[in-house]
């Protein structure tokens, strides 16, 4: 009996939980143990080679061969005493993962015996078997070789006995391949136009970072349960399955107490994580039962997206040894909250200024509106590209559901700013300003912090909000690798950074005074951005109407969505910045559209695979229970007598025998669906015959499943229902 045997193996499974000790040590004795950062480089290298590598890091300049084989001995040396016995180059492919290819720290020598080594030319570039990797048509499968090349700038860290060193990952023509590359790119950029920016206000700024902070929220599910669920084991999220009686309806499981296994394994991953110097600070109980979420401090943004891969991998690693899977799919069940991963960004400057924070003098103030305004300008004017950054799969079940921002791009800066630069617009104008004008104009800018102290509330509904020290783009999904809306973001940003600069340099040429020149185009950006800012309730219908009447976009096709990256806005911004070729751009933009194909292709075949090889059958079975039980029925008592007890019974029968007869008519037709798309050979035509044609599939056969639930015996229904999948502790 299905019921009783899962719920067997989920208390015996429960009993194995790891009770684990947290260290004697403090925390900040034992942060980045494992991690080659700066104090182990000052240990364990030269004088001159510390130098050397700190020096490329700040100027963003390359590491020469000979600088690369100093720094290879000490990190050989540090390896090999925290017991590692292999390197690895560690990178980011298009995929939805990390990848690795691991290589022991030996080689013979003259004599013909084994050494450990370990030189520059292994830390700074190796070429592995690059074939099998996502492209999009940047290089052919018989073109197999690709680089990747040290990225100085997240250290390297060492987990179980492997010394990783995070890299990036191109072509043998030097395009990308890899999500980390056009980051870099984008955050060079935005440190330059930024820097540049600065120099109105502090020329003691000389370098500006972009950081982030990512909310990484997920599901936590017994490993017994999960794979006895075919849809879960092969999609990260259940296609079938009738919403539990309970689930989410009281908010009694936001921000409870942790339940005691659940708790083992955040401290177990806890300590893990800060061995690898990743500075997780908040973990909590979500909305939905089984949902939980861990919060990072914020970090430089390239080491914050490492971080995140990172911290997901080894999260999935001691989940099992505490007898749970994690899911990061934005919508596992239906009825329920998803899962989103909310990036909260933010430029920091060498100085140590936040560029977003307001200060205590007109001047910051003014600094800080420039860097808010352009911020809403860039948002703005590629609210496309934004969206193309975050959609996907299984993201496309998550937005504007109620619980996400929709894919209409808005942006909250909360009512008091939103008075503040409305005033703005009105006060400043092209004419001269008088002294008077100037100080009064000042003084009011000097009031920011006090109006952000009665303005701290976000707007949860908004997909992109401003939290009274940075942006909160809460669109971004779950499983996502935070590397490309960031990427698009920080390019956006700097562009027009970039153009604000010109802008007011030229007024400046003209004969405008500095700090003038600054408030007109200031005003003018919050006049062209106006219509991106919005502080009512992004959920509502009205919000949709008045969308459409300010101008904004709302694609809600995720092949559609995609084109953003196609757009000629966004051509002309990667052209322009060169973080993207336009080579780049096509191949990464097929790649998540082959992505979505097979994400909904593989949905369609276990579904139809669940519902013939599962469903009806058992359908079937308890169908002959009930006809067996009539007919005995009808033997047992006569005509007369057995029409008044059969009544419920019949109609049962027949309401089993219509679901059935629908399911497998629906299942036939979406295999012959799929045999029609899968002849396109246009990638765009194909993801859109998918999305179009037999993704709707999957919500219909699904209706007629999640019907049989209801009036199946539970002990005889095949999989785990959403009460044993939600409510395992």
């Amino acid at each position: 009996m299905a019921i009783i045997r899962f719920q067997a193996v989920r208390e015996a499974n429960s009993h194995k939980a790891i009770t684990v000790q947290a260290p004697v040590k403090r925390t900040s004795e034992y942060f980045g143990v494992n991690v080659f950062d700066k104090n182990k480089m000052q240990k364990y290298l030269s004088q001159e080679a510390y130098e050397g590598v700190i020096e490329c890091i700040d100027k963003g300049l390359n590491i020469d061969r000979k600088l690369a084989d100093k720094v290879a001995v000490g990190m050989k040396v540090w390896a090999l005493e925290m017991g590692a016995t292999h390197f690895s180059h560690w990178f980011h492919p298009l995929t939805d993962g990390t990848a690795e290819k691991h290589d022991a720290f030996i080689e013979y020598n003259e004599y013909g015996q084994v050494v450990e080594k370990f030189s520059g030319q292994h830390l700074a570039q190796q070429e592995p078997d690059a074939s099998s990797f996502p492209s999009g048509g940047i290089r052919n499968t018989f073109e197999a070789r690709g680089y990747t090349a040290w990225d100085p700038t997240s250290p390297a860290f060492i987990v179980g006995n492997t010394l990783s060193i995070p890299t990036i990952f191109v072509s043998y023509t030097g395009d990308a391949l890899d999500h980390k590359t056009p980051l870099l790119k984008a955050l060079s950029l935005i440190d330059k136009a930024a820097v540049d920016v600065c120099e109105y206000f502090d020329k003691n700024v000389t370098k500006v970072f972009a950081t982030l902070g990512s909310e990484q929220e997920f599901f936590l599910i017994d490993e017994s349960l999960y794979h006895a669920r075919p849809d879960l084991l092969m999609t990260d999220r259940t296609l079938v399955g009738h919403a539990s009686e309970k689930d989410q309806q009281l908010d009694d499981h936001y921000f409870s107490s942790i339940p005691e296994r659940v708790g083992a394994f955040m401290q177990e991953l806890e300590v893990e994580a800060y061995k690898l110097g990743i500075p997780v600070h908040t973990r909590h109980n979500e909305v939905a039962p089984n949902q939980y979420e861990l919060a990072p401090l914020f970090e430089e943004c390239n080491l914050a997206v490492d971080h995140n891969v990172l911290l997901m991998d080894i999260m999935k690693k001691i989940a099992r040894r505490h007898c749970f899977i994690v899911l990061f799919h934005e919508k596992p069940f239906k009825g329920i909250n998803g899962s989103g991963k909310h990036n909260n960004w933010s430029l920091m400057t060498n100085t140590g200024v936040n560029l977003l924070s307001p200060g205590n003098k007109p001047k910051t103030n003014m600094q800080f509106l420039s860097f808010l305004v352009c911020t809403l300008k860039a948002v703005f004017t590629h609210q496309d590209l934004l969206r193309a950054s975050i959609v996907s799969a299984g993201n496309a079940q998550r937005l504007g559901g109620h619980e996400a921002p929709p894919l209409i791009m808005s942006v909250f800066v909360g009512h008091k700013i939103s008075e503040m630069l409305d005033e703005l617009e009105i006060r400043v104008t092209s004419k001269k300003m008088t002294p008077d004008e100037k100080t009064e104009l000042k003084l009011d800018v000097g009031k920011i912090p006090e109006i952000l102290l009665d303005n701290t509330d976000r707007n949860r509904t908004s997909p992109f909000a401003f939290t009274g020290n940075r942006f909160e783009f809460r669109g971004v999904g779950a499983s996502a690798n935070c590397a490309a809306p960031m990427m698009a973001l920080n390019t956006a940003v700097a562009q027009q950074l970039t153009q604000f600069k010109k802008d007011v340099d030229k007024l400046i040429v003209e004969g405008v005074k500095k700090d003038e020149a600054i408030f007109q185009v200031i005003r003018e950006y919050i006049i062209d951005s106006k219509n991106i800012r919005f502080e009512g309730n992004s959920y509502s219908e009205e919000w949709g109407k008045e969308a459409k009447k300010r101008g904004l976009t709302n694609v809600p096709s995720v092949v559609e969505a995609l084109d953003g990256y196609l757009s000629a806005k966004a051509k002309r911004l990667f052209k322009q910045t060169k973080v993207l070729n336009e080579k780049e751009l096509e191949a990464r933009t097929e790649v998540r559209q082959d992505n979505y194909t097979k994400k909904i292709q593989i949905e369609s075949r276990v579904i139809g695979d669940i519902a013939l090889g599962q469903i009806v059958p058992i359908a079937i079975e308890y169908q002959t229970r009930l006809i067996n039980n009539v007919q005995g029925l009808k033997d047992l008592y006569g005509p007369t007598e057995f029409r008044k007890l059969v009544g419920g019974r019949m109609e049962l029968i027949t309401i089993i025998s219509g679901h059935v007869t629908k399911i497998k008519s629906l299942v036939a037709e979406m295999i012959e669906a799929r045999k029609v798309a899968n002849k396109i050979e246009n990638m765009r035509e194909k993801a859109l015959k998918y999305e179009k044609e037999i993704a709707p599939y999957l919500s219909e056969i699904r209706y007629h499943i999640d019907k049989l639930e209801e009036v199946i015996d539970n002990e005889m229904w095949p999989l785990p229902l959403y009460r044993e999948l939600l409510f395992c502790r």
